[in-house]
C-alpha cells in the first residue's frame, strides 16, 4: 500500500520513511501541504501521514481540503505536545488518528498498521457496495424478447416514484430479483430492503414480525422486538406471496398503508411506517377478492403500478442468452472450464415447458455444471424432465379397447405431475406445491398417499 508523508523536516521524513517501508509499502514524501496535495491529486495513496506545523498552508488547512476531495482518505496528524489540542480538532474534522512529537517507533507502526487496516476496509466495503449495484441493476435483469423489454421500461419509470408496486408473475420468473432492481434505483436505495415471507407463518407470528412486540406482550416475548416495518424505515419493504397474508393481518396492514403508522403489539405508542411496500403474488388477485380470500381494498392499495413478468415458455427467445449466462456464472463458481452447450441439448431446454421458469433453468444448469466432467454441457447431463419431458396428452386420449380404471390413470397422472413439480423445483417441497398451485400440506398428504418420496422422484 502507499504512504504520503508531509512533513518539512527531513530527518522526521527519512525516520517516517524507514518505518514505512520495513512494513512492506511504499513511501512517497512532500515538504509542503501544496505539495503534498499535487501528489493526492495525481497519485492514489492510502494513508497520509502529515505534520500540523507546515511552511505555507497550516496542517489544518491541508486536512480540510484532503477530506472535502476524498472524505474516505485516513489521515494521521503528526503533533508536538504543544499542539495536542490542535490534534483533538484534527479528528473531529475527519483525522483518524494522531501520534505525538518525540514519538516512538513502535508506536508509529501500531498506528501505521490500524490505519491502512481501515483503508482495507473502506476500499472492500466501496467495491463490495459497486458490486451490488451491478448484480441489481434492472439492466443485469436478462432477456431481449419483447415482453422483457416492456417490463424494464416498467420498472424504469416505476423505480423513482413513491407508489406502492404490485408485481405479478408465475412462481420462478424472478420477481424477488425485480422488487430489488426497483428498490436499487429508487430514491430510498441507501436504506434497507427488507423480506417478509407473507406465507410462511402463521397470523400472529407474522403480526409480530411486521409491527413488533414489547416485551411481556404475550407468553414468550421476553424482551422488546422491532419489527420489519421498523427495520425498513428509509427504505423499502417487499411481500413475497402477499395473497397468502391471512386476513386478520390484511385489514392491519390496510391500516398502515392509510394512515402511514402502525402500533407494536402491546405497545401504547404509534411508530411512522417509513416504508415503500412492493408487494408480488403468483396468485390471480383478482379472483381472490372475488372469492372473499384477498380484501378488495387493500388489493386497490397495492395495485397502483403493476409489473407484470412473463412465464420463461412465452419468452423462448431467451433462454439462450440465460443459459450462457448461467452457465459462465456456476463455471466459474465450481472452478470449470464449461463454455458451451451442445446443440441436442440447447434444442431441449428451448423446447421445454418450464413450468418452474427462470428459476428452474437456473437449476438445471447448476445441476449439469456440477456434473459435468468435459467442456462442453451435452444433453446426457440435464435431467429427465427436461429430456424427456412429459406429454400435455390427457390420459383419456387414447383408451385402450378393454377399457381402463379411472382411478388407476389418475393416480398415475397425478404421480407424474409431482414428480415432475418436484424435479423442477429440485426436492423443495414448497416449491413444488406453488408450482402446482395447492397448498404444502395438500401436496404432502398426496405424495403421502401415492408413495412418492422428494429424493427418488430428483434422483433421475
Amino acid at each position: 500500500m502507499k504512504v504520503l508523508i508531509i512533513d518539512d523536516e527531513e530527518v522526521l521524513q527519512d525516520i517516517l520513511t524507514s518505518l514505512v517501508q520495513r512494513e512492506g509499502h511504499q513511501a512517497s514524501s512532500a515538504r509542503t501541504g501544496e505539495q503534498g496535495l499535487e501528489i493526492l491529486r495525481r497519485e492514489e495513496v492510502d494513508l497520509v501521514l502529515l505534520d500540523l506545523m507546515l511552511p505555507g498552508m497550516s496542517g489544518q488547512e491541508i486536512l480540510h481540503q484532503i477530506i472535502s476531495e476524498d472524505p474516505d482518505q485516513v489521515v494521521v496528524i503528526i503533533t508536538a505536545y504543544s499542539s495536542i489540542e490542535g490534534a483533538i480538532d484534527a479528528m473531529k474534522e475527519g483525522a483518524f488518528h494522531y501520534i505525538s512529537k518525540p514519538f516512538k517507533n513502535e508506536e508509529v507502526l501500531i498506528t501505521l498498521r490500524k490505519g491502512l487496516e481501515r483503508r482495507k476496509l473502506k476500499s472492500e466495503n466501496k467495491a463490495l457496495k459497486a458490486q451490488l449495484q451491478d448484480r441489481f441493476s434492472f439492466d443485469n435483469i436478462i432477456g431481449k424478447s419483447k415482453p422483457m423489454q416492456q417490463v424494464f421500461e416498467m420498472v424504469r419509470l416505476a423505480a423513482p416514484a413513491k407508489s406502492n408496486i404490485l408485481i405479478l408473475g408465475e412462481s420462478g420468473t424472478g420477481k424477488e430479483l425485480v422488487a430489488k432492481a426497483i428498490h436499487h434505483h429508487s430514491r430510498r436505495a441507501d436504506g434497507p430492503f427488507v423480506t417478509v415471507n407473507s406465507g410462511s407463518m402463521p397470523a400472529d407470528l407474522l403480526e409480530s414480525n411486521l409491527f413488533g412486540h414489547i416485551r411481556g406482550s404475550f407468553t414468550g416475548a421476553v424482551a422488546d422486538k422491532k419489527g420489519l416495518f421498523e427495520v425498513a424505515a428509509g427504505g423499502s419493504i417487499f411481500f413475497d406471496e402477499i395473497g397468502n397474508v391471512p386476513l386478520e393481518t390484511q385489514a392491519k396492514l390496510l391500516r398502515v398503508i392509510q394512515e402511514k403508522e402502525f402500533m407494536p403489539l402491546g405497545g401504547v405508542e404509534e411508530i411512522t411506517a417509513d416504508a415503500r411496500i412492493i408487494a408480488a403474488t403468483n396468485a390471480d388477485l383478482e379472483n381472490e377478492v372475488q372469492e372473499g380470500g384477498f380484501r378488495e381494498d387493500l388489493y386497490y392499495r397495492l395495485n397502483v403500478i403493476t409489473v407484470q413478468l412473463p412465464p420463461l415458455r412465452k419468452r423462448s427467445e431467451d433462454i439462450h442468452l440465460l443459459v450462457q449466462h448461467f452457465l459462465g456464472h456456476y463455471s466459474q463458481e465450481n472452478e470449470k472450464e464449461i463454455h458451451e452447450v451442445s446443440p441436442e441439448a440447447m434444442k431441449l431446454l428451448i423446447d421445454y415447458h418450464w413450468p418452474g421458469n427462470v428459476r428452474e433453468l437456473e437449476n438445471v444448469i447448476e445441476r449439469a455444471v456440477v456434473l459435468s466432467t468435459g467442456e462442453v454441457l451435452n444433453r446426457d447431463l440435464l435431467p429427465a424432465s427436461v429430456r424427456q419431458p412429459a406429454s400435455a396428452q390427457t390420459p383419456a386420449a387414447n383408451l385402450p379397447s378393454n377399457g381402463l380404471s379411472l382411478k388407476e390413470a389418475v393416480s398415475n397422472y397425478e404421480r407424474q405431475l409431482i414428480i415432475q413439480a418436484l424435479q423442477a423445483s429440485d426436492g423443495v417441497q414448497k416449491r413444488a406445491a406453488e408450482f402446482l398451485k395447492v397448498k404444502p400440506t395438500t401436496l404432502h398428504e398426496m405424495m403421502k398417499r401415492l408413495q412418492i418420496s422428494a429424493e427418488a422422484a430428483t434422483a433421475n
